[in-house]
């Protein structure tokens, strides 16, 4: 017998030390106070202009919340023999106290806590308060036991087992608060509660074998019984009166495989498990799992050491992206938004989400949905850049951590790596941090010693990896590209784009460029008029590092000269979706020797200028499209060989892929002026490389492309467009309204370079279903805009055939 009540109702919070009146305005739970504050209207939005700056000192302030709530031992006096408040998320350093008795302390965002009450709760009304210290209050205290550490930020976060980009990143706002963050609940029960189960998930031989490890809390010492299901089969297990563990192994013969999306079907399976002493359930434990297996391929072999990962033994080519918390601001994020922002990833054919080790582990929601959708999870510990300390309280804290979230997160099928931390190993290597260091732990016993080693005892049945970017011996250089996982940063940060080609990696794990966010997040995100590039809440809204010259120096290699501000958002926007783009082919076309790509980042967590594809207010910015395109399971793509050029033909669907490629090559105005057919039949899952004769290949301010049947259009181009002498767009445009929208059709009178359809910029809801087309005269192409706005305005719908909402790059 058990009871579960969330307590969620009736909060407030107060902080003494606030540089305004804050005393008992009302909470949200689960949430963060910063919601608290602006729900108060005693803050404005920090996603706002400049507003973060003036919000530091709720960082530094302690908080008080409180609620009460009635209990009652339902008229039988010591009917429940456990009462616990369970807490499965506090940010972060925590005293919960229940009518004045203390029942414990919390120091880590990122686990779950449970207190005993048994001792302090009352019939009638209860008072629960947890007070918060500030973090950074904790975060320095321990910096200055401990001695400081490298960050690649110069906060204390390396020092408080919470999020590290709460403290602010070069794509995010420092917003370190408190608050609760997850659920709490009120929970009783009777002789025996299940403490933790962790299913470990097999198939071998066509028989698939779920293995319970299951762990019990008794009040007393007496016999239960266990009974493990799935899916229909079953199992039971005896724990004699002492005994608090067991192990029961349940089979299911002939499962049906779970896949990720691009593989196949995603097949899930109920499973429970039931406590029970004679004819009463005390507790049940239930959840979903898939039946798959995981390996990952780092074996050395001749070209260094692969890194590949393989889903029913196949391996799998991963189209991948980073992910960051989709809120700055925890407590916002809610099942509906995760579940578009996962959507949205599946609709650009990305296969694998990576966790990245600056954030959290993130909600059941989460993973739940990458299980139906067929999304592949790599997921991070909690460590980014930044040496982290190995002593106590630490360690421990450290420890606790790992083996929840193995717990909790061991029944997902989507989840199938473990990774260390991000880039700490390479910091250690390469960001002078060894002279600071001196003896100074710094994470590595965390990522070669403890983290496998606990992995191993909870889970069992996923690989680990210490890092990411990581070699795969400590001997050699972390970032070396012939060995397992790179990053590739020097690009954006010193490089010209097109200096991916210059890399030839077995898997990347992390590479990127920056763009703004959509035209209607921009005019929500700032108020400055006029609206420049540079101006103040600009620049705010600007977090890495030179951020605006790399952007300017990657215009200047590549697009006319900006006009204005229009021209600006364009001209970065298409030179990020240029730049991602060239990378993934590159790297597509050395497969099978490069095994993935992943992209940094898929969203964003507030509005800025990033690296993301999806911006902070949910739209799709130009790179999205991109990645539609390129992660398709049909790709033709130019390459550079030597003097000349290739034709790489890259087929990862189940069918084999026969038929004719057709490419022209054009002049400047667009004539074509050569054609070519090539007679394809590729299998599934392979490649083929097609060697240009000179003939084929443009001479100076000629280009090819392919024609638009099933695939996405390749391009090859010898001069940047600001070299290119293109001529002035020339196109008719006409608008049909459709059933939720409208219709654009471009038909092109000259070469549209790169088409773009800002929709948003009429409507901030318009969603539009193409982008980044490229014609030649006499082509066309349909624009399909969802918004009921614009189809019930025709001034709206003639605005769509007109800059700044049509843009192509020589217009």
């Amino acid at each position: 017998m058990s009871a579960k009540r969330t307590l969620h109702k009736g909060w407030h919070v107060s902080g003494d030390e606030a540089p305004m009146d804050v005393e008992w305005i009302p909470a949200t739970v689960p949430g963060v106070v910063h919601t608290d504050l602006m729900a108060a209207d005693l803050i404005d939005d920090p996603y706002l202009d400049d507003t973060e700056r003036e919000l530091a000192w709720i960082g530094r302030t302690d908080w008080i919340y409180r609620t009460s709530f009635d209990w009652t031992s339902e008229g039988e006096a010591g009917a429940w023999d456990g009462i616990d408040l369970a807490f499965d998320g506090l940010d972060t350093i925590a005293r919960i106290s229940l009518n004045g008795t203390v029942l414990g302390e919390t120091v880590n965002m990122h686990r779950r806590y449970r207190f005993d009450a048994r001792e302090a709760i009352r019939e009638g009304a209860n008072e629960l308060e947890i007070a918060f210290t500030a973090p950074y209050a904790y975060a320095e205290a321990q910096r200055d036991r401990l001695g400081d550490r490298p960050n690649a930020y110069p906060e204390p976060g390396n020092f408080i087992r919470k999020a590290a980009c709460n403290f602010g990143w070069d794509w995010g706002p420092n917003l370190a608060g408190a608050g609760i963050w997850r659920p709490v609940r009120l929970e009783s029960w009777k002789t025996a509660r299940i403490e933790e189960v962790v299913p470990r998930v097999a198939v071998e031989d066509g028989r698939g074998t779920v293995d319970f490890s299951v762990s019990l809390e008794k009040a007393a010492e007496t016999d239960v019984d266990l009974l493990c299901e799935v899916a229909g089969h079953a199992a039971t297990a005896r724990l004699a009166a002492g005994v608090t563990t067991a192990n029961v192994r349940v089979e299911v013969p002939d499962p049906e495989l779970w896949h990720s999306h691009d593989r196949g079907d995603q097949p899930l399976y109920s499973v429970a498990v039931t406590v029970r002493q004679g004819d009463e359930d005390l507790d049940e434990w239930t959840g979903r799992i898939g039946f798959r297996t995981v390996e990952l391929d780092t074996e050395p072999d001749d070209d260094g050491r692969p890194y590949t990962l393989k889903i029913n033994g196949e391996a799998v080519w991963i189209k991948g992206v980073n992910w960051i918390p989709d809120e700055a601001l925890f407590g916002r994020t809610d099942p509906a938004r995760i579940e578009r922002r996962l959507r949205q990833a599946i609709a650009a054919g990305i296969n694998y989400i990576r966790v990245w080790g600056g954030g959290v582990y993130e909600s059941e929601d989460f993973y739940g949905l990458c299980d139906e959708l067929g999304l592949l999870v790599g997921q991070d510990f909690l460590f980014a850049c930044a040496a982290y300390p190995e002593e106590e309280p630490f360690w421990s804290e450290v420890e606790a951590e790992a083996r929840d979230n193995l717990a909790r997160l061991a029944p997902h099928p989507s989840l199938v790596t473990w990774t260390g931390n991000n880039e700490n190993i390479w910091g250690w290597h390469d960001w002078d941090w060894q002279g600071d260091l001196g003896e100074r732990t710094w994470g590595a016993g965390y990522y070669h010693d403890l983290l496998p080693k606990v992995v191993a005892e909870v889970d069992g049945t996923r690989p680990y990896w210490p890092g990411s970017p990581y070699s795969g011996t400590r001997e050699l250089h972390p970032n070396e590209q012939a060995h397992a996982s790179v990053h590739i940063w020097d690009v954006w940060n010193d490089e010209d784009y097109t200096r991916y080609r210059d890399w030839k990696p077995r898997f990347v794990a992390e590479f990127g460029y920056q763009a703004p966010p959509t035209w209607a997040t921009v005019r929500r995100m700032v108020s400055d008029e006029p609206l420049e590039a540079a101006t103040p809440a600009m620049l705010w809204h600007q977090k890495a590092e030179n951020g605006q010259g790399k952007l300017q120096r990657g215009l200047d290699a590549h697009l006319p000269p900006v006009r204005d501000f229009d021209d600006w958002l364009y001209f970065t926007q298409v030179n990020q979706a240029r730049a991602i783009r060239l990378g993934i082919e590159h790297f597509r076309s050395l497969q099978p020797y490069c095994a993935g790509a992943v992209v940094w980042q898929l969203n964003d967590c507030w509005p800025v200028t990033s690296w993301a594809a999806i911006d902070g207010e949910e739209r799709l910015k130009p790179l999205w499209y991109a990645l539609k395109d390129v992660f398709a399971d049909h790709l033709v793509t130019f390459q550079p060989d030597g003097d000349g050029l290739k034709m790489v033909v890259v087929n990862d669907s189940a069918e084999a892929w026969s038929g004719v490629i057709g490419f022209w090559k054009c002049s400047t105005e667009g004539r074509i002026i050569g054609r070519v057919l090539v007679q394809m039949e590729i299998d599934p899952r392979d490649t083929a490389v097609l060697e240009l004769e000179p003939g084929a290949v443009p001479k100076d301010g000629e280009f090819l492309l392919t024609g638009r049947e099933d695939f996405p259009r390749a391009t090859w181009f010898t001069k940047e467009d600001k070299d290119m002498n293109w001529p002035k767009a020339q196109f008719k445009a006409e608008v049909a309204v459709i059933d939720g929208g409208v219709e654009v059709t471009v038909s092109a009178e000259s070469v549209l370079r790169d088409l773009c359809l800002f929709a948003d910029r009429l409507d901030p809801d318009a969603v539009v279903d193409k982008a980044l087309i490229t014609l030649i005269p006499g082509e066309s192409v349909t624009f399909t805009v969802t918004s009921e706005a614009i189809a019930a305005s025709p001034e709206l719908q003639q605005a769509l055939t007109e800059k700044p909402v049509l843009r192509a790059i020589n217009d």
